[in-house]
């Protein structure tokens, strides 16, 4: 029993001696290692004092800030129509007996479109002039004999009364027959022509109307919301674009509604331009793009430059350290945004370089190449 006791005393002793060996030699090569690593990044830095970083820099690409001028724009959609589009009308009732024109007839002002009967008036005009002619022959013998104090004063003013009178009725007769005319009022082209000979017409109703529309300047009307009443007045600058034409062209309101519609909460805004260059028709689609702000000396980026945490928005920019750069993480206030650009107002100066990409690996003060 003495015997098993001592050589279970032995070995245990003798494996504690085999682990505190083991971990000596541990740490006596850790030790080593440490002291190679220093040696090896003291003689890496004496080769090569330039790239001292270059291993655990971030590679980025930066872009300067620059001056430009930044625009914001109000898009809406609006529709096309003549600036002059006129529905001509008879003034009064009755049968159509001759169309002079049809659908797409350019015609002057002026010009007679069609016609209604007017035989009943035009023979009652006949009959007042057939009274006319013996009355001024009444009054010419009253005057006659008043200016040789012969007959009384009441039959000199009978006489004057009933021309006088029966002139103003042939005046009234002329101005109803020519209502009979339709004619019209401006120059263009015919656009709709629902009128037939026999048919009854009468004022203000569609069937009865031929549509004339000058496109020589066209009119863009849209709606917009009152949210930018403020924003919009009489004169600002425009972007106009006709998909269907694939142009755009660059005018300037001349009309801004000062009345919100209840019923959508929107106003009214017009602009005009030119159709020399190109065919436009009426109830065509246009895109207004219409300009509520302007900066003329604007740093403005591309808003997926633009990064968020707790403090607010920031950039990178590059920023030089002895012979290296740094990412310098920028706190920026900016402005308004559009088309895929926002106006930086605080936090950058011109010539500064911006990090444009790359900048998803960076932090605060880390090395970057470019």
């Amino acid at each position: 029993m003495r015997k098993i006791i001592y050589y279970s005393v032995l070995i245990v002793f003798l494996s504690s001696c085999s682990s505190s060996d083991k971990k000596a030699e541990l740490a006596k090569l850790k030790l080593q290692r440490d002291q190679l690593n220093t040696e090896i990044s003291k003689l890496e830095n004496e080769v090569n004092p330039g790239n001292k970083n270059d291993s655990k820099s971030v590679t980025v690409s930066v872009t300067d800030a620059v001056e430009t001028v930044f625009n914001h724009y109000i898009q809406v959609q609006g529709t096309v129509d003549g600036d002059q589009n006129i529905a001509v009308s008879p003034q009064i009732p009755g049968i159509v007996t001759a169309v002079y024109v049809k659908e797409g007839s350019n015609v002057g002002k002026g010009q007679l479109l069609a016609e209604l009967d007017g035989r009943v008036l035009k023979q009652s005009l006949e009959e007042v002039k057939t009274q006319l002619v013996l009355a001024n022959s009444i009054f010419q013998k009253q005057s006659a004999l008043w200016d040789k104090k012969i007959g009384s004063e009441v039959q000199y003013l009978q006489a004057k009364t009933n021309k006088e009178s029966l002139e103003q009725r042939l005046e009234t007769m002329r101005e109803q027959l020519k209502q009979a005319r339709i004619v019209s009022p401006i120059s263009g082209t015919v656009e709709s022509v629902p009128l037939r000979v026999g048919q009854s017409v009468s004022p203000g109703v569609p069937t009865s109307t031929i549509r004339v529309i000058n496109m020589s300047v066209a009119k863009i009307s849209a709606d917009v919301s009152e949210a930018y009443a403020s924003r919009i007045h009489d004169g600002n600058s425009v972007l106009v674009n006709f998909p269907d034409v694939g142009k755009d062209i660059e005018t300037k309101l001349t009309f801004a509604g000062r009345f919100i519609d209840p019923t959508n909460r929107t106003f009214k805004v017009e602009c005009k331009v030119s159709s020399k260059d190109l065919v436009l028709r009426a109830n065509m689609i246009a895109y207004i793009k219409i300009k509520d702000y302007s900066n003329n000396k604007a740093i403005s980026l591309p808003v997926n430059y633009v990064q968020n945490d707790q403090k607010g928005k920031f950039i990178y920019v590059a920023k030089q350290k002895g012979t290296g750069w740094i990412a310098d993480k920028r706190t920026i206030k900016t402005g308004k945004d559009y088309d895929g650009l926002v106006e930086v107002l605080e936090g950058i100066n011109t010539g500064e370089k911006i990090v444009s990409a790359g900048f998803q690996n960076l932090n605060a003060g880390s090395s970057i190449v470019f």
